[in-house]
């Protein structure tokens, strides 16, 4: 149905032209996906292809270290560029896809910035992905309200700084293609944003913000650089308009700190401990190594060592740089039908952020506006009126290689442990699948980095020989499918009404935690699968 699109040469659209997406499709932003892409694509190739041959020497048993080629980057005294004003005060930060009420909601939630989510919290369907674009063309001018159950929604006077998440380097955008090649998800939510709101986001006083996700190189954020300057020249507002905030969520990142914000300096606003992911990625990255196994999830906390090691260079790291550090997501939400419960996930929240604010962070995430008044204020006791703390030097910090890759705990490895893992796979698969990316299970909120955690936990277990229970079973792919038919019961019975979904999502963990061949991203062929 491209024929009601003005499209350039050599692209094509096969996604549905549903009312009122021609206002984002339109002809001169779609120029500029296609040029992106043509200009950036194959540096994109390259650097997805060097990921592959980097897994396979991890995979023989090379262990990542600091380069030695950019010792003097490390070592330089440089700073990223002076902050915007409303980038410099981000105390509590709330996330969730582009989904309208979200949208309205988070807003107004008294937090300082909303990170809006194109990527792990959103199921990437073409509907998600083009009705969100008009959800924060209407946000960021103020049109934007919503009528539903009797209620009505809208905008406060005061609402929080926007900053988008596009897609990750390895994911596609299937449904449209430049010169036969689809075009890198992440070029083109970032291109048809920019094109829409750049200009209209300066003149209300703010500007074009951007988390960048899953990067695993300083060359991938050096792509990213030089597609922002490509494309603020293009759509005529000044080089370092665009600030990007790069979420550090894999291990190889971890180590290439201080080159990210170097090769992003002009148009850094820092860096956040994406913390779900980062675990997801210690173990994908060491999943064939006899000696790595980690308990289980519920174990991995922000104080185990290697958890601790990362959140600390990371706030050394971005504030030798006068960059904001951001912490990373309580997953926890709020428990209206266990005052008790609800008290002890409050009680989390208030741990977490405090030791944040303490150790120096800047800001946090929160993934439910229930949750801001309590960050809000630990952050608050620590800083007071300052909108930041990047004047904390942590001089005192000294993480080596053998501290970001001292991996405990490695028990305990519990069936209740197990069953979870395989239960919130299930659940998060079938909703994702049903177009919900973001997903309230067991009193956490799951989004795919999470859901990564579930389903690689359970298939590194099955073949390192530390997999075993702690009463002494070992987990295989016999003992897997046992638990998650029983599970899928559970599942069903908790989610009621339509549940084909669901069955499709046991048949794909299932699959991906038993199969011989560990998939990248869970994400790659549920996206396919759509």
């Amino acid at each position: 149905m491209t024929n009601t699109l003005s499209l350039p040469q050599g692209m094509q659209i096969t996604g549905a032209i549903e009312p009122g997406f021609e206002a984002i499709l339109t002809r001169d932003a779609l120029e500029l996906v296609a040029s992106l892409h043509r200009t950036f694509a194959p540096r994109r190739r390259t650097l997805l292809e060097a990921r592959v041959e980097r897994t396979k020497r991890l995979d023989a048993g090379e262990r990542p270290d600091f380069l030695a080629h950019t010792q003097a980057i490390r070592d330089g005294d440089w700073k990223v560029a002076p902050l915007p004003k409303d980038l410099a005060c981000r105390r509590v930060e709330i996330t969730g896809p582009v989904e309208r009420k979200m949208i309205i909601n988070a807003l107004n939630s008294g937090a300082d910035a909303y990170m809006t989510d194109f990527e792990d919290s959103n199921t990437p369907n073409w509907h998600n992905q083009i009705t969100g674009h008009i959800n924060l063309k209407d946000a960021i001018r103020r049109t934007i309200s919503l009528e539903q159950n009797g209620k009505t929604y809208r905008l406060n006077e005061k609402t929080a700084t926007l900053i988008v998440r596009p897609r990750g380097w390895h994911l596609d955008e299937k449904h449209v293609t430049v010169d036969g090649e689809r075009v890198s998800g992440g070029i083109f939510d970032f291109a048809l944003f920019l094109f829409h709101n750049a200009k209209e986001l300066v003149a209300r006083g703010s500007g074009p913000y951007f988390y960048l996700p899953k990067l695993e190189s300083h060359l991938e954020a050096r792509l990213w650089n030089d597609i922002f300057v490509a494309a603020q020249e293009a759509v005529g507002i000044p080089r370092g308009t665009i600030r990007a905030t790069v979420l550090v969520e894999t291990i190889l990142a971890a180590f290439e700190m201080d080159e990210i914000l170097y090769e992003l300096r002009e148009h850094s606003a820092g860096l956040n401990a994406g913390r779900w992911d980062y675990i997801f990625s210690a173990i994908k990255k060491f999943k064939n190594d006899a000696d790595f196994c980690l308990a289980d999830r519920a174990q991995i906390t922000m104080t185990v060592p290697f958890m601790r090691a990362y959140a600390l260079q990371l706030l050394k790291t971005c504030h030798k740089r006068h960059a904001p550090a951001i912490g990373g997501m309580s997953a926890l939400i709020p428990i209206k039908s266990d005052a008790a419960a609800n008290d002890k996930a409050m009680a989390g929240v208030r741990a977490d952020k405090r030791r944040d604010a303490t150790d120096g962070y800047d800001g946090g995430w929160v993934a439910h506006p229930g949750l801001v008044p309590i960050a809000m204020e630990e952050f608050v006791n620590v800083l007071g009126e300052r909108a930041n703390q990047i004047d904390k030097q942590r001089d005192d910090v000294q993480v080596t290689r053998k501290d970001l890759l001292d991996f405990r705990p490695e028990t305990p490895i519990t069936e209740a442990g197990l069953r979870n893992n395989i239960n919130v796979g299930i659940h998060y698969l079938g909703s994702w699948l049903a177009g919900n990316g973001c997903v309230p299970i067991h009193n956490l909120m799951e989004d795919a980095a999470t859901a990564e955690i579930s389903r690689s936990q359970v298939w590194q277990w099955i073949r390192s020989p530390k997999g075993k229970l702690e009463d002494g079973r070992k987990v295989t792919a016999e003992l897997v499918r046992a638990i998650a038919a029983e599970e899928l019961a559970k599942v069903k019975s908790v989610v009621g009404g339509e549940t084909q979904s669901y069955d499709r999502a046991a048949d794909i963990f299932d699959r991906m935690s038993t199969s011989e061949q560990f998939t990248e991203f869970l994400t790659l062929p549920l996206y396919e699968a759509l």
